[in-house]
Formats: C-alpha cells, structure tokens, sequence
C-alpha cells in the first residue's frame, strides 16, 4: 500500500510540473520570437521552481533572501504591495539570524560540544518552524503569483490549442499550489534530516561537514536558477527526485529528532511515568523489512513475545512487528535509554527509547520482564572509569 501511493504522489508531482510547463509555453507563445530564447512566463515557471527547491532546503534563508531580492527589484511606489517576505520588518531580522547561526556553524568547530549542541537544537527548532511557515504561505503565494502572471498574459489562450473542452488551466490551477507543497515537504524533509544527524552527531567536525553540503546543493540551485531557468529548473527537479526516493527514511529521521528536542526542551522526564502495559518508542535497527526508526507501540504478549504496534508515516493501518524471541535488556545512556537484545556475549540495539524514559529504565524492567539495567554509550564509559579508579559500582536492576 505504502509503494503505491508513494508511486501515485511521484506521478502526480511529474504530471503537474509539466502540465505546468506546458501551461506556461503555450499562453507565451506570441512573444516567444520577441523574447530571444524562452518564453518569460514558461522561464517563470521554471524559475519559481528553483525557488520552490531553495526555500525547501533553507526555508529562512530562502524566504528572506528571496524577498530582499524581490524588495530590491521593485520601484519604490510599489513596494508597499509587496507580501509580507518581501518587507523590510521580515527579510532584514531573519537575514541578521541566519547571519547568527552561520557565525555559530563557523566558530563550531573550536567550541565543545555541550555549548554547540545547545544551539544546534535551537537553530533545528527555528528550522521547523520557518519551514511549516514557508509550507502555509511562501509556497502557495509562489504559485499563485506564477498563475497571476500567465492568467493575465496576451497570448495565445489554451482554448486555441483545444484544452478549453478539459478545463486545462483549471486543472492545473486547482493541482499546483497542493501538488508544490509536497514536493516542498519532500525536500524539506531531507534538508530537515541533515539537522538531526548534526544534533545526533557527538563530532563538530562531522556537523561542519553536514552543514557545509547543504549550504553547497542550496549555492547549485541558486547559480543553475541564475544561469538559465531551464537548467535551474532541471537540477530542481533531480533535488525533487533524490528527495523522493529517502522521503521515507528523511520522515522517520526528522521524527526521531523531533522527539528528543521537544523531550530536551520541554523537560517531559520530569513528569512522565512509562505506562504498565505499552510504551511508545523507535526501533533501533531494521527488522523483517521493517525500518529503523519506526514509530510504535511496545507491548508484551500473553505468551510471552515483544510486540511494537506501529503505523507507516504515522497515519497508515497499523501494523504488528514481532521482536525476535531470546533475552532483552536496558541500556542506560547518558542522553537516552535503549532495549537491548542479548546474543550469548554480543548485544543489539533493539529500540531506542526518547528522552524522557531516561530514570525509569528499572521500571521498564518490570513492565516488559526484561534481565537488567545496564550502562551503554558515554555511561557506560563514565561507568567503567568509575570502576578502574575504585569506585563502587550502582548495583544494577535484575529480573
């Protein structure tokens, strides 16, 4: 069911774009001698979809940008019609906070960690936001102006082509602006798994390296889309279709680290209580075709079994994922809790409990019938030294 509607939205995003293109040619076909190449309503349209990419990958650096530029453009007596992304009380404070974290992202590297990370999850958090904002209202005002331009153009109408039988340009009125937005969110989506894997990283180095390629697909749009429209457009759409193809896996990473950033900075351990009979958590690595980072309910059977009731992209009939039989136990880490599969003398990552189960891992013992509490990750390096220098060892939890 998944593949197939991940199938139906792919040919419906193509679909929409070329009918889009087609549009955009056929009501500039008149001045298409004058213009010296493409037509400008057709180069708006594939203009508008280099923005549409940008935007997606750094929604306030793009929005912001963009309406710098747009303000700039325009004569001073029409300014004042300008959107809202286009005003100076908007592009020129979230200018300066770009400015802000990209002075943070340059001095990373020479900060520790525990003050970078910080930041990191407040600039993931303003990332979120500004990109649900340009999600509801830079996205559809684009192509609402897009259709504006060619609605108004002198040329040739479709009805001369014979679409005007079909409704050709409503159909495609009524699909662009819904048919933008996902392919924004699926962009989106990907750009927003490059600031968890920095927020997961323990490595400033690593973040650097993560922030520095997507600062560099960002430049590509912006120089291809300054270029020419046409090649601007086509890098766009192989973003689209990179971005299509690990939307899923960019979904799952981007709600696991939404996860932990609203358990960090809404200090939800402080009053959550792990329930008696089911918990939700993530798996920590693939099982029977099921993906890592999967979002779920564990539960116990009668007979025994772990079970994690899970629905695909959150919405999707529920499914039922049955662990592998054999032992498991809590790993306590210094940041988050995980369940353990115990292999003779090796352990797996089972599933990767959010932040607020951190303090109630001897609970879970009790709830799941688990073997014991034990340390993992930095905890279980801080344990360690703690042995090595003669201190007493925390007596961990047992069945």
């Amino acid at each position: 069911m998944m593949h197939g509607m991940k199938k139906f939205v792919a040919l419906l995003i193509a679909l929409t774009i070329g009918l889009g293109a087609m549009r955009a040619q056929a009501e500039a076909q008149p001045t298409f001698a004058a213009a010296a190449g493409v037509p400008s309503e057709a180069n708006q349209f594939a203009h508008n979809l280099s923005v549409l990419t940008g935007v997606a990958i750094s929604p306030l650096l793009g929005t912001s940008a963009y309406g710098a530029v747009k303000y700039w453009k325009t004569p001073a007596t029409q300014r004042g019609k300008l959107p809202w992304f286009a005003q100076p009380w908007f592009f020129v404070p979230a200018l300066l906070l770009v400015a802000v974290c990209l002075l943070k992202d340059t001095a990373g590297t020479a900060l520790p960690t525990a003050m970078k990370k910080p930041l990191d999850i407040a600039e993931a958090v303003e990332n979120k936001i500004s990109g649900i904002v340009a999600t509801g209202a830079f996205v559809p005002f684009l192509m609402l102006m897009m259709n504006d331009a060619t609605n108004s153009s002198p040329g040739a109408s479709l009805g001369a082509m014979g679409f005007a039988t079909i409704g050709f340009a409503e159909v495609v009125n009524i699909l662009l602006v819904p048919v933008s937005m996902i392919a924004f969110l699926i962009v989106f989506l990907a750009s927003n798994a490059i600031n968890v894997l920095i927020i997961l990283s323990p490595f400033t180095t690593v973040d650097a390296a993560l922030k520095g390629l997507r600062l560099a697909v960002l430049g590509t749009v912006t120089a291809t889309a300054w270029a020419n429209p046409w090649v601007g457009a086509a890098w766009a759409l192989v973003i689209i279709l990179l971005s299509y193809f690990i939307a899923g896996w960019s979904f799952r990473l981007s709600f696991f680290g939404f996860a932990f950033v609203w358990d960090y900075f809404t200090l939800r351990r402080m009053r959550f209580t792990p329930d008696a009979k089911e918990n939700r958590m993530f798996l920590g690595r693939k099982i029977d075709k099921v993906p890592v980072r999967t979002y779920g309910r564990l539960s116990r059977t009668e007979a025994g079994r772990l079970v994690l009731k899970y629905r695909p992209w959150l919405v999707l009939p529920e499914r039922t994922l049955v662990l592998p039989e054999g032992k498991y136990a809590v790993g306590r880490g210094a940041f988050f809790t995980e369940i353990l599969q115990l292999q003779n003398d090796d352990t797996k990552t089972a599933l990767v409990l959010p932040p607020r189960y951190r303090g109630d891992e001897e609970k879970l013992v009790s709830i799941y019938g688990l073997t014991d509490v034990r340390p993992i990750g930095l905890h279980a390096m801080w344990v360690w030294l703690k042995e090595s220098l003669g201190f007493k060892a925390q007596p961990v939890a047992a069945l």
